[in-house]
């Protein structure tokens, strides 16, 4: 079946179809989004969905769809992590042998998620790529029916249910953010969403290190990349599927990327306003709006996953802070002398700035007889408050160099 022959009613039967492993993961209206971005912001938290993402419908539907023969034969697929979950549930619930290949560096959650649910696991190669081309030639080898993470008819279809819910809860919704990677889940969406309303503006978010698909529409052919960096690791895809990019080329209204840092800051506020955890790949949409041109609309928000391992975690929240101001580490060169600590303590003080961390040395400088270096780290309540407190220190005298 070809793209442009999709229509609504396909999309209704694949809501109805899948409904029964699915969570009812209802918009959440967000004021800290809206505030930030001028329009009404909703997130639509497919991480709080069965396998803590929205892969199970795509593969739930697909395998639901399969003849007795293929399921007979075992199903194979390729996963940095959400698309094997979904896989190996939906296996598992129909009752079908499922082997999932993983790249080496999949997230440890990711890996025994996956085996919780049943799969047979093969961890092989650097990136999703190259899982790719090993569950291709283990398909070959034994025979087993491949089911594609993204460049799939019958995938597609499965991920394009969120628009349905998206646009039948909220009258007048007039866009949709969604992640994009290899570009199952946008091209659902935006196939499913434009049947329903033409109008309705659908807007892609890449990580301006994994930006296959914005490059590819710039060239207007499927553009493979050399490489990929970027912490979100669920859309770190060198090449986009021919079939996905087809239909985002004609259905896509806008393709935008954003940093890591951007990332992060995202995921902090998402986790401190919201207590929604999502994964790095999963708030891409978050971190775009500001990149938007839209104001006063009425914006939906794709959350498409959550599963991040705690130490990623960590790290996140700590870069977040830093990027929202909430945190500042500078380094000064007192004189070694008493009263010096007390000094900076008290002008500190005098600003509101929380230390939290202190590291005296007076090895560290060229002058260790006379001098001796203090690194500081205090909590802060933003740009405004980190600038207030590098002005009061240099007004009393201290030359600091800001460390981030």
């Amino acid at each position: 079946m070809e793209h442009n022959e999709f229509t609504k009613g396909q999309f209704l039967e694949a809501s109805a179809r899948i409904k029964e492993v699915l969570k009812d993961t209802k918009l959440i209206y967000s004021n800290i989004f809206s505030k930030e971005s001028g329009n009404e912001i909703y997130i639509k938290p497919e991480n709080l969905q069965v396998t803590g993402a929205f892969k199970i419908r795509g593969a739930y539907n697909k395998i639901s769809k399969l003849t007795k023969e293929d399921k007979e034969k075992g199903l194979i697929t390729s996963s940095a992590g959400n698309h094997a979950q979904g896989v190996a549930l939906a296996a598992q619930r129909l009752g079908v042998k499922a082997t999932i290949v993983m790249p080496k560096a999949t997230p440890l959650i990711k890996v025994e998620a996956t085996r919780s649910f049943g799969a047979n696991v093969v961890l092989h190669g650097d990136c999703y790529d190259e899982a790719y081309e090993e569950a291709k030639r283990l398909e070959l080898e034994n025979g087993y029916t491949f089911v594609h993470p993204f460049n799939d008819i019958d995938v597609i279809e499965g991920q394009g249910t969120i628009a349905i819910e998206i646009l039948d809860e909220i009258k007048g919704m007039d866009c949709i953010i969604v992640p994009v990677g290899g570009g199952g889940l946008i091209s659902g969406i935006a196939v499913a969403a434009k049947l329903i309303n033409p109008n309705v503006k659908i807007i892609g978010v890449e990580p301006e290190g994994a930006n296959a698909v914005k490059l590819s529409l710039e060239e207007n052919k499927v553009v493979s990349l050399e490489s990929v960096k970027t912490i979100a690791d669920g859309v770190a895809v060198k090449t986009p599927g021919d079939l996905t990019f087809s239909i985002i080329k004609e259905y896509v209204d806008e393709i935008v990327t954003v940093s890591d840092l951007e990332v992060m800051e995202a995921f902090l506020i998402l986790l401190e306003k919201h207590k929604l955890i999502g994964e790095t790949s999963g708030v891409l949409p978050l971190a775009a709006l500001r990149k938007i041109k839209e104001k006063d609309k009425k914006v939906a928000c794709v959350i498409s996953g959550g599963n991040i391992d705690v130490l990623t975690i960590a790290a996140m929240i700590d870069r977040g802070l830093v990027s929202r101001g909430r945190k500042f580490c500078f380094t000064v060169e007192l004189l070694d002398k008493p009263g010096q600590l007390q000094r900076i303590s008290q002008v500190l003080a005098s600003v509101n700035a929380n230390i939290i961390k202190l590291d005296h040395n007076k090895f560290k400088t060229f002058d260790a007889f006379m001098k001796v270096q203090l690194e500081v780290t205090v909590e802060t309540n933003g740009h405004e408050h980190v600038q207030l407190i590098t002005d009061e220190l240099e007004k009393n005298g201290f030359k600091i160099i800001k460390v981030y």
